[in-house]
């Protein structure tokens, strides 16, 4: 199943890039792609708009509770 394309996504939007399978927040955009850092910091990355998912409060949640359970578990 192809994702919908986000038409929009502003700066803070938490969003999942279902090519990488991974969660972040749109940190800022340029040209065609977006600068996406993961919810709990650290490297960002491009992705194109179309790649995109706005999360929903629950995804968001659950992502962020895995986030953390997994640096607990790596002594983070």
């Amino acid at each position: 199943m192809t994702p919908e394309p986000v038409p929009f996504l502003e700066v803070g939007d938490a969003v999942h890039d279902t090519v990488r399978d991974r969660f972040g927040r749109v940190m800022g955009h340029e040209g065609p792609h977006l600068q996406i850092r993961p919810l709990a910091g650290g490297r960002e990355w491009d992705a194109e708009t179309g790649d995109l998912r706005l999360l929903t409060q629950d995804e968001l949640l659950r992502a962020l509770v895995a986030e953390a359970n997994a640096r607990s578990r790596h002594g983070i």
